[in-house]
Formats: C-alpha cells, sequence, structure tokens
C-alpha cells in the first residue's frame, strides 16, 4: 500500500494512459451502470427493487474481488508481478487528484473569480455552483476536501492494508456503487438503498481514523472536542468525522443550509462558532491535508515494521 501510494502521489493517473485505457473506476462504473439500466425497474414494488438491488450490489462486488484475488494469484511467485498489483492499487487511490482539484478551487478564489472559482468547485460537489458565494464555495472544497480525504485516500488504504488488493478493490467497488445508485431519490432509494448502508458499514472505522489524523496533524484540542461535539449532527453517519474535525482544526464552520436540484436543505453547522471560511482557509485545509497524509504514511510504515518484526 505505501508503494501503491507512492506511485500514485508522483503520477496520479496520467492523461495519455486514461485516453488510451480509461480508469479502473470508468471500468467499474460501466458494470454498475449497465446493472442499474436493465435492473432497476420504477414500476416494481419498493421490496422487489430494493431486493434486486442488493443482489446486484453483492454480484458486482464478489465478481470484482474475486478478479483482483485472482489476479494476484496469477501474479505470485512472478518477480514483477508486485509491479502489476502496485501499478493497479495506486489507480484506486486518489490523493493527488484530490489535491489538484481543491487547488483549482483555492487560485481563483484567491483573486476573487467568483465565476472560475464555481466552474472548480462544481467538479468536485453535487450543489449548485451558481447559487454559491464567495465563503460558500470555501466551504464546499474545505468538505469535499475532508470527506474525500477519508472515501478516496484514507479508506482505500485503510482496507488494502487489511485484505491486500482484493480488499481495496471490494472497497473501491462498494464506494463507487454508492456514488452512482446510493441516492435518496425515487429512483434510487430502493434500488441502491442495500449499497448505500454497506458504503456506511465500510467507512465506519476509515472516516474516524481520518478524523483523528486531520486532529493529530493539526495540533490543536479544538479539532478534537469539535469532531466528538458536532459529527453526529451532520446527515451522514461518517462524512461528519473528517469534516468536523477539519472544521474544528481551522476554527471555521462547515456545512450548513445548501441547496440541491434547486431545493434548500437545511442542514445543520459543524463547528457553529467559527469564521466563515475564504481563500486563506482553504489554503489552510490543504496544508493540513498534507500534514496528515504524512503521518498517516510513517502510521503506515510503522505497522509494516512491526508486522516484519
Amino acid at each position: 500500500m505505501l508503494a501503491a501510494w507512492g506511485v500514485e502521489v508522483a503520477f496520479g493517473w496520467p492523461a495519455w494512459l486514461y485516453a488510451r485505457i480509461r480508469h479502473p473506476v470508468v471500468w467499474m462504473g460501466a458494470l454498475i451502470d449497465l446493472c442499474d439500466r436493465s435492473l432497476n425497474r420504477t414500476d416494481w414494488a419498493y421490496g422487489a427493487r430494493y431486493a434486486l438491488g442488493a443482489v446486484s450490489t453483492l454480484i458486482i462486488i464478489v465478481a470484482l474481488t474475486g478478479l483482483a484475488w485472482g489476479l494476484t494469484r496469477l501474479l505470485a511467485g512472478i518477480w514483477w508481478g508486485i509491479i502489476i498489483e502496485i501499478t493497479f492499487a495506486a489507480s484506486l487511490i486518489a490523493s493527488r487528484s484530490l489535491y489538484g482539484h481543491v487547488a483549482n478551487v483555492a487560485r481563483p478564489l484567491n483573486h476573487d473569480d467568483l465565476s472560475e472559482a464555481r466552474l472548480a468547485v462544481s467538479m468536485i460537489v453535487g450543489r449548485d455552483p451558481a447559487q454559491l458565494d464567495a465563503p460558500a464555495i470555501a466551504r464546499a472544497s474545505l468538505e469535499s476536501l475532508a470527506e474525500n480525504m477519508s472515501d478516496g485516500v484514507i479508506a482505500p488504504l485503510f482496507w488494502g492494508a487489511c485484505l491486500g488488493l482484493p480488499g481495496l478493490v471490494a472497497y473501491k467497488a462498494v464506494n463507487t456503487l454508492d456514488s452512482m445508485i446510493g441516492h435518496r431519490s425515487d429512483i434510487y432509494e430502493a434500488f441502491g438503498g442495500f449499497a448505500a448502508r454497506l458504503d456506511d458499514i465500510a467507512n465506519l472505522v476509515p472516516a474516524r481514523l481520518t478524523a483523528m489524523l486531520i486532529a493529530l496533524a493539526s495540533l490543536r484540542l479544538r479539532s478534537f472536542s469539535v469532531a466528538f461535539r458536532d459529527a453526529r449532527a451532520h446527515r451522514s453517519p461518517n462524512a461528519g468525522w473528517p469534516e468536523s474535525a477539519m472544521a474544528g482544526a481551522l476554527n471555521v464552520r462547515l456545512s450548513g443550509p445548501r441547496i440541491y436540484n434547486g431545493q434548500l436543505h437545511p442542514e445543520p453547522w459543524l463547528n457553529t462558532d467559527g469564521k466563515d471560511p475564504d481563500a486563506a482557509s482553504v489554503r489552510s485545509g490543504l496544508v493540513l491535508y498534507r500534514r496528515a497524509l504524512i503521518l498517516g504514511a510513517l502510521i503506515l510504515v510503522a505497522i509494516g515494521l512491526a508486522v516484519r518484526l
């Protein structure tokens, strides 16, 4: 996992490679989309749709995990096999791309270029960017940074460290299923309900580990206290932990009311007495993100050495 993470940090997933073979998550997405279009029958009863979605979810996860396990067995004993595994694992970690997306928001926001900042933030959040002022843009980017640090970096590394490449692939399948069909909408509430609950379970430990890393890297007790006080107020059982830790570390308020599809969602504030974030807050968040990931890498090194001893 350390080697895969190093490759991802250094190279990401190059554009020339994406142009030729796309990306493993795109392959997963195509399989999920095929099942969605073929099996998500909106005219069926809720229970039948839930059961069909659950079975489809399990088949996809088992199939992809089985392929990963088969690959590890096929490459076992081959000297260059570990290189293939590292390259494939690196594609399922997203620390470099996440940093780049949030940095793309920070740059125009720092120059008060709200139109460019709105365009950049629309790449990483689902809310309507046209409705966002400067503090809301900063808030959205910091929330995305904290939540996706958990979903896109710490959780893949956690499951990969525990269960190897098959564990990493299984997690990524669960997370991709949730992002595509795990929505609270008339179309997906039944068909994607099982996938959403499974994603909540898979992120239970990684989300809290992420909050711990953010709080430790910040060297601020407030980060711990805000996380323990406010995390459970979040609509997600997991995302509230890293977001609250980030809010406390930077002393800004996050979450709060937001607009999705033209409708106002009255979400509670995290660190309600904090200041509204700005461009400087986003830059500070990126610095904290790097520190937290360095701390995470050191912990992986320590675990690796302990296992060898």
